[in-house]
């Protein structure tokens, strides 16, 4: 397998994993994924059946933000699994279970040795040892996020073959880390099932430029008129992302889609994203659910209630001040970690997303991206940073076969495979605040044509590579 880099002039550059030149990876249509039964695939392989026909399509030239040219993906779900060798599909709990008391001991002796050793008679110097404990909520935000990394295996099904095993697990550890675990896991299916998809997806649908335009006061034509942002407000805005932006997401779906009318039963009828618009993950009537799920996000809302039961006798047990260095400040590192990687995981200048119209799924998981964050991400993280593009093909593989499984895909999905991985854990930081500065809505390029339009890429009123639209201004 061979790797090339696209240059990126004045950018990190973004590699592309390309299949040796005498293989193509080109397919029929993505409509030749036979209709996988729920047995045997992922949660996310079954949004396979929800593609478009097979039909010619003229697109024109789709040219993402870097100012790159884009390909739409020609490849299918069935080229994807036949590539993986089967041994990857196998799940075992008690190498998962190893895993998460791997984890737990990390915690356990992490904790340990900060209370025992890490005291005004050991460390006299306050301004020390507010130094080190600022180190022990930052180590246990990270083992912390490992667990949540297993927790989420769980919610796929990868943990084990056993669904009672992998929710009874998920429910246990996910609750710990105040975390609606079966809320969580439907709505995250749903995000599997139409990822890319700008009025389907669940996680951070981007604005349109209509959207943005309104949010400013502006008219749509203006946006390529304005003065830049300054960096100040995107290092605010991105500060308040990091720090609330899950909590955010949990209780009015801020980043999610936002045509709740539509949902079946009718449940979304007069409900919106945001504050007091009936749309969150705890309330059993909220449209993100169906009528089925209501045991599911009350069981859900147990889990909470008995890790806020059991915090709040810590917390009168040994003093608020205490628990706030012991659990709540890890507890906003690993939900940082949590929002950093789904946002640079599903946000980039390479990214496209897709009108209704002309999303599929093979699409639709192509528009994501791996990154790398080291030893913290293929270790501690448990390669979810490194991995996701594999992930959102074929959810159900356990994360410590997802390294061989993405080698295998690699080939398949050729120029259409994603890969940021320059500087490892400084270039994940930094892509962080690339994505922010040029990532501010989606529009059709210039150059688009009949079903082009409906494949929409990134664009920016910072000057940040291709530049926007210049639309006429209204009569």
């Amino acid at each position: 397998m061979a790797s090339t880099a696209v240059p990126l002039p004045g950018k990190a550059s973004l590699r592309r994993n390309m299949a040796d030149s005498t293989e193509s990876s080109a397919a029929v249509s993505p409509m030749d994924s036979p209709r996988p039964s729920a047995s045997s695939t992922s949660l996310s392989s079954l949004s396979s059946v929800d593609v478009n026909a097979a039909k010619p399509a003229s697109f024109g030239r789709l040219v993402d933000t870097y100012g790159n040219e884009f390909k739409v993906p020609d490849f299918t779900i069935k080229d994807i699994r036949d590539a993986i060798p089967k041994h990857c599909f196998q799940r075992s709990a008690l190498k998962g279970y190893s895993y998460i008391a791997r984890d737990i001991a990390c915690l356990a002796t992490t904790f340990y040795v900060f209370y025992n050793y890490v005291t005004p008679e050991n460390i006299p110097s306050t301004p020390a040892r507010a130094v080190l404990w600022a180190v022990y909520t930052f180590l246990q935000g990270l083992f912390g996020t490992g667990l949540w990394v297993i927790a989420h295996e769980c919610g796929h099904g990868a943990f084990s073959d056993y669904r009672l095993v992998n929710d009874f697990t998920g429910w246990i550890i996910h609750s710990s880390l105040l975390v609606p675990y079966f809320s969580w896991q439907i709505s995250h299916r749903k995000h599997h099932a139409a990822t890319g998809n700008m009025e389907r997806d669940m996680v951070f649908v981007p604005r349109t430029r209509q959207e943005h335009a309104t949010r400013l006061g502006r008219l749509i034509h203006e946006l390529s008129e304005l003065t830049e942002e300054t960096p100040a407000y995107t290092l605010f805005m991105l500060v308040l992302q990091q720090l609330v932006g899950w909590q955010n997401y949990l209780i009015t779906n801020v980043t999610g889609h936002n045509y709740h009318e539509r949902q079946r039963e009718g449940r979304g009828k007069g409900k919106h994203n945001g504050i007091g618009g009936g749309v969150n993950h705890f309330d059993p009537s909220s449209p993100l659910y169906e009528a089925k799920d209501a045991k599911l996000i009350v069981l859900s809302d147990i889990g909470l209630i008995l890790a806020f039961s059991g915090l709040y006798f810590l917390g009168n047990r040994f003093g608020w001040y205490n628990m706030a260095i012991w659990y709540f400040i890890p507890y906003l590192w690993v939900h940082h970690w949590l929002v950093a990687i789904t946002f640079l995981q599903h946000t980039d200048p390479s990214l496209p997303h897709y009108t209704a119209e002309e999303w599929n799924f093979v699409r639709g998981a192509a528009a994501t991206i791996d990154r790398e964050m080291g030893f913290i991400g293929r270790h501690l993280l448990h390669g979810i940073v490194e991995t996701h593009v594999l992930h959102h093909y074929i959810a159900t593989i356990p994360f410590y076969n997802a390294d061989e499984a993405s080698d295998a895909i690699r080939p398949i999905m050729g120029e259409h495979y994603r890969a940021d991985t320059k500087d490892g854990p400084i270039g994940f930081i930094r892509a962080l605040w690339r994505s922010a500065r040029m990532c501010h809505w989606v529009e059709p390029s210039e150059g688009a044509q009949g079903a082009g339009k409906g494949i929409l890429f990134f664009r920016n009123r910072n000057g940040l590579g291709s530049k926007p639209q210049v639309l006429p201004k209204p009569e």
